[in-house]
């Protein structure tokens, strides 16, 4: 029991002399990248730039403690830090007391929630939210994350909650760009997305090998940090109008309570659980993902509790909310990490650089941290997913679209809520009218077919109806319909057989209809049969009086319907001939 919520118990038993380097080696690379990006991320959220750091010490190890991926990194992460700056800006001004304070709360609200769902073992909930929706929504944050850093580009003052807001608001101070900032932003991103791409192979065309190219090619980010802020206090470009940093409090943070003010607790709270949902889903994707190629298992449930941890964590250390980034935990994974040990590795460095390097960056151009961001979302921005969808499912295109377009115009809260909404609705209206068909015994087997797709043998007085789904109160009201319309068309109909492979569920609406079935076809001089009826839906039948009151018979399979039947009709046939 006590491994199940401490999972840590399970890898630090045979932790080895080789894990530990390969950790250690995977979180040299992860430090390497995620300093800059726990900065630039912080700022997105309207941040100090060190409560980036903060949030990338003490979540860290939560999660190693707590966490059951094996190479999921967490930390800071560009959608969550949108949502942090949507849910916050709404109370108070950025660079207040009250701004970090409601930050904090935000955070340590969302583990909380977290937590408790993990407790609940509500890891399930996940599947409630559709690929597309997810897809759309995160597609379109990328784009508005990359559009709110513009103004840092062109070292322009302009914000806005929304794609349309932020654009207008770029193109009313174009005529405020500052040269030199504009210069480094583009510099900078140009540079980064070149890394990104040519780097490595260059490298290693060069002779490097694989493992050190690799290094190199991640440590682009730092090289653009080295080089502007270099660039910026050898050249006084901050007394050009180069917006930096500047001054990065040296230390740990220390350890806090976060505010406990029910107003801002009730104002939050929304926002906590959007979070606490778009997080978990992003971040159990990634591990997922990651787990299946080492033929590895995550637990949701537990995953929830690893993730509460860490937001408890970041709260605790003056944080913001965090979760696994998707391009972190892919380099962890392709750097070599064989335990959540890397994870707290990365804590160590993150700390050393927080004690160490925060006096080096205060030069450090905003313009940087914003190329940094911009060059990270856009690898999530997929516009091409639409196209695809469209070509595979019209319904799901359209709640991407929707998602999309609600995200982009009215922000980012809007969207995830009626992506959720609209998850659910699609849910419902696809199983709202389930597939069914009338099916006949392919000649010489015991196999059954659709009708209207293969060449089989039927019964003119014996009519079987497969449902391909379970039956529930979005559809049961549906089958009922479609039953009365069958025997409707077939006044020589004897006997209905409900075929039923793919019913896992019947609930107490769908239980309510099977009765009104059964009343109503013996009404009409037909029998009520059910047959393939799997072993949990039968025995919440038996807890019923359904079955005694059923008119007719339950089969254990389809082939034994057909015997029994068809062999009646044929002696019924018989006897009206003599």
């Amino acid at each position: 029991m006590l491994e199940r919520y401490l999972p840590i118990l399970q890898w630090l038993r045979v932790y080895n002399r080789s894990t530990f380097t390969s950790d250690l080696v995977a979180a040299l690379i992860v430090t390497i990248m995620l300093i800059p990006q726990s900065l630039a991320y912080a700022l997105l959220a309207g941040l100090p730039a060190e409560v980036g750091l903060y949030a990338s010490i003490l979540p860290l190890v939560a999660y190693a403690i707590f966490g059951t991926s094996r190479t999921l990194a967490v930390g800071p992460v560009a959608v969550v830090s949108l949502m942090t700056a949507a849910a916050v800006g709404n109370l108070a001004l950025q660079g207040t007391a009250e701004y970090l304070a409601a930050a904090t709360a935000l955070a340590f609200i969302s583990g909380g929630i977290l937590i408790l769902m993990g407790l609940m073992r509500l890891g399930i909930l996940a599947n409630f939210l559709s690929h597309p929706v997810i897809s759309g929504f995160i597609t379109a944050s990328g784009i508005i994350i990359a559009a709110s850093q513009l103004k840092h580009i062109l070292g322009v003052d302009a914000s806005g909650h929304n794609l349309l807001d932020i654009l207008l608001a770029l193109g009313s101070k174009l005529n405020q760009i500052n040269l030199p900032t504009l210069v480094i932003g583009v510099t900078a991103t140009a540079f980064l997305f070149w890394v990104r791409k040519q780097l490595k192979p260059m490298l290693i065309n060069f002779g490097m090998g694989e493992r050190l190219a690799d290094i190199v090619a991640k440590a682009g980010p730092v090289l653009a940090v080295v080089a502007t802020t270099v660039a910026t206090w050898g050249l006084s470009l901050d007394e050009q109008g180069v917006k930096v940093v500047g001054t990065v409090p040296t230390g740990l943070p220390g350890l806090h309570l976060p505010s406990f003010d029910a107003d801002l607790w009730q104002q939050l709270f929304v926002s906590a659980l959007l979070i606490s949902v778009v997080g978990f889903v992003e971040s159990v994707s990634v591990a997922q993902t990651l787990a299946a190629k080492r033929r590895q298992r995550i637990s949701p449930d537990q995953e929830l509790i690893g993730l509460g941890a860490s937001n408890v964590a970041s709260a605790a250390s003056g944080g913001f909310p965090v979760t696994g980034g998707f391009s972190r935990s892919v380099v962890n994974f392709d750097a070599g990490a064989e335990t959540p040990a890397a994870g707290a590795f990365t804590a160590v460095g993150i700390a050393i650089a927080t004690l160490v390097l925060t006096p080096l960056i205060f030069f450090l151009p905003k313009a940087t941290l914003a190329a940094t961001i911009i060059v990270a979302v856009l690898s999530l921005v997929d516009l091409s997913a639409l196209k695809r969808t469209w070509d595979y499912s019209r319904s799901d295109f359209a709640a991407m679209l929707a998602t999309i377009v609600l995200t982009l115009v009215e922000g980012v809260e809007l969207g995830i809520i009626a992506g959720v909404g609209l998850s659910v609705l699609l849910y419902l209206y696809r199983t709202s009218k389930p597939h069914s068909a009338i099916v006949g015994r392919v000649p010489g087997t015991q196999h059954f077919r659709n009708v209207d797709r293969f060449d089989v043998e039927t019964c003119k007085r014996v009519l079987t109806l497969r449902v391909d789904e379970s039956l529930y109160f979005a559809n049961a009201r549906y089958l009922e319909d479609r039953i009365y319309d069958l025997v409707a068309k077939q006044p020589e109909l004897e006997h209905l057989v409900l075929m039923c492979p793919a019913v896992n569920l019947i609930d107490a609406s769908a239980l309510e209809s099977l009765e009104a079935i059964n009343q109503r076809l013996q009404d009409s001089g037909v029998r009520f049969h059910l047959s393939e009826v799997k072993g949990p839906v039968m025995d919440k039948l038996k807890l019923t009086h359904f079955l005694d009151e059923l008119t007719g018979e339950v089969f254990l399979s389809q082939y034994d319907a057909w015997q029994t039947l068809s062999k009646a009709e044929q002696a019924k046939t018989v006897a009206a001939i003599r």
